[in-house]
């Protein structure tokens, strides 16, 4: 049994971040696809099975799309549906052109009120912004749509579930075709490797947190032909900074940003490259210690493979030797409010617990 102990506010809000960016620990339902039919009136019917495992009907092609989180969002553009975005959430950052966007709040704090007034006929949720709300909107009866990606085939399928439900099919179909061939050219060159390189992905260091299996970290680092030196544990785990410098990985990833809000401040880097007990590590001695966008190896959106190719140029010596991150004025992904935070913690302590 792992013993109970209080999480440092730090550390707890990165949890709280990776619940957002992961968007929920249910697997999403083996998809049936959306079934589009013909109306009598010459019109459109979509009845769906959404990744939570709710049947939705929608009637006619959404034309005012409400999306609550940056996933979502980055799907929705990336199949060209951005002039069907009425609002996103105030963490949807991505591509820049959503800054011109209509805000409805965060993750957990949406505003109701706010997306009423949209007027939408399609509100793309994700786990994160809590049963409450998304019970709380359809039963206001609008049509409420939720994905839930937990891996790269996932984010595929979703993708293609959304250009049905949309009625952009063919723009879906081709993303999906141009996503497949990259990843298939990372696993080409990867494949086949006799020797794979030990990596840890370090998401906060105080204490420290790494990416354990059933995560999209571990399936980048897999498929770039990696292998996730705490792969042993499930999911986002803290470790002991003995444990970790026993483990001594050949590479060492660090997310961006510090998670508190800090613009540009890449702490975790800093900690790892800094810190006098890890001075020994062959990965902080030979500079192999790597940034990598947290929000790109996080959402379960297109650009997940993005971050399966970097990972690959890094792990083959495709890119020069890392420097010391440049700061920037991108705001880190967040938006949780008081109640939801006390919540959650109360729900990691029972985890914990349980273990």
């Amino acid at each position: 049994m792992r013993p109970i102990r209080l999480i440092p506010p730090v550390s707890f809000l990165i949890l709280l971040l990776l619940l957002a960016a992961a968007a929920g620990a249910v697997p999403p339902t083996p998809g049936v696809p959306p079934v589009a039919m013909e109306t009598a009136d010459g019109g459109r019917s979509v009845t769906l099975t959404d990744d939570l495992g709710e049947t939705v009907v929608i009637e006619g092609t959404p034309q005012r799309i409400v999306s609550l989180a940056p996933s979502n969002t980055e799907i929705l553009y990336a199949i060209g549906l951005e002039d069907r975005v009425v609002a996103v959430t105030d963490y949807c950052d991505y591509p820049p052109e959503t800054a011109g966007k209509p805000t409805v709040g965060g993750f957990s704090t949406v505003n109701i009120e706010k997306v009423i007034v949209m007027n939408p006929d399609l509100i793309l949720a994700a786990p994160a912004n809590t049963e409450e709300i998304i019970d709380r909107l359809r039963s206001l009866g609008l049509t409420v749509v939720t994905l839930d990606p937990q891996a790269i085939e996932d984010v595929l399928h979703d993708i293609e579930f959304l250009g049905r439900v949309t009625g952009n099919e063919a723009e879906a179909s081709a993303l999906v075709d141009e996503l497949r061939a990259r990843i298939d050219a990372v696993v080409a060159g990867t494949g086949n490797l006799t020797e794979r390189p030990s990596v840890a992905h370090v998401i906060w260091y105080d204490p420290l947190w790494v990416s354990g299996s059933d995560t999209f970290q571990d399936e980048v680092i897999t498929l770039a032909g990696g292998m996730n030196a705490f792969g042993s544990l499930e999911g986002w785990s803290i470790v002991s900074l003995e444990e970790f410098i026993t483990t001594d990985p050949d590479c060492i990833l660090v997310s961006s940003g510090s998670g508190m809000g800090q613009e540009g401040y890449d702490a975790v880097y800093n900690y790892i490259v800094n810190e006098p007990r890890l001075q020994n590590l062959d990965a902080v001695r030979e500079g192999r210690v790597y940034v990598v966008d947290a929000d790109v190896v996080s959402r379960g959106g297109p650009r997940i493979v993005d971050a399966l190719e970097e990972v690959a140029a890094i792990l083959h010596g495709e890119t020069p030797a890392p420097t010391v991150p440049k700061t920037t004025n991108a705001p880190e992904s967040g938006g949780f409010g008081l109640i939801p935070i006390v919540s959650a913690l109360f729900a990691v302590i029972l985890l914990w617990r349980d273990r």
